[in-house]
């Protein structure tokens, strides 16, 4: 392979991967877009707000990692179990509104960061209050 052809090759190669990437975002937004407003519509949750803070769709599109957070809900788990149970319905829909390949197999986790923010954030108000009294 010449130098100029090998050139070439890298170019494109770093230019596909680039690309992949952007696609493998753009999927990843769509379906958490799209899976928010369908959970919106059709899930009612008692006292509580639910929202999708992420979504990590596979490469090869047949699975996706839904990230949950919930807020005045006691208990995030039985959360994640109601939507474990309309998985099914969701993936259904979701492959109506969201055309790929593959319909990705919705895998539902707890998303505890918004909670350990906040809990640093208190940590660190509290800190910058006893400095204050120390001085």
């Amino acid at each position: 392979m010449t130098s100029q052809a090998f050139d070439r090759f890298n170019t494109l190669t770093v230019h596909a991967s680039t690309n992949m990437k952007h696609r493998q975002l753009r999927v990843n937004e769509v379906v958490k877009r799209e899976l928010s407003a369908i959970i919106a519509r059709e899930i009612n949750f008692q006292g509580a707000l639910v929202s999708i803070n992420a979504v990590d769709v596979a490469p090869d599109l047949k699975s996706a990692n839904v990230f949950v957070s919930t807020l005045g809900a006691d208990n995030g788990k039985s959360v994640i179990d109601k939507l474990e149970a309309h998985r099914p319905a969701l993936q259904a829909t979701l492959s109506r509104h969201v055309v790929l390949k593959y319909t990705p197999h919705l895998i539902f986790h707890l998303d505890e960061s918004i909670k350990r923010g906040a809990r640093v954030l208190e940590i660190l108000d509290d800190l910058g209050t006893r400095d204050g009294q120390n001085e």
